[in-house]
């Protein structure tokens, strides 16, 4: 699980479905990406990092 994800997500009060609606995809595609089960491609990182505010690179990071 992206813990950190879920914490930023968390401290800008937003659900997932808001998080995926402003980033242009399927609620349940952000559900399995913050889950950790699926990876997002550069395209969708940076559009999430956009909506939530941090570096998108975090996604690639180990």
């Amino acid at each position: 699980m992206r813990t950190w994800l879920k914490e930023k997500r968390e401290l800008l009060d937003l659900t997932h479905e808001e998080v995926a609606t402003q980033s242009g995809i399927q609620r349940a595609y952000y559900t399995m990406i913050e889950n950790g089960t699926r990876n997002p491609s550069v395209d969708v990182a940076k559009k999430i990092a956009g909506v939530i505010g941090f570096k998108w690179t975090i996604f690639f990071e180990n």
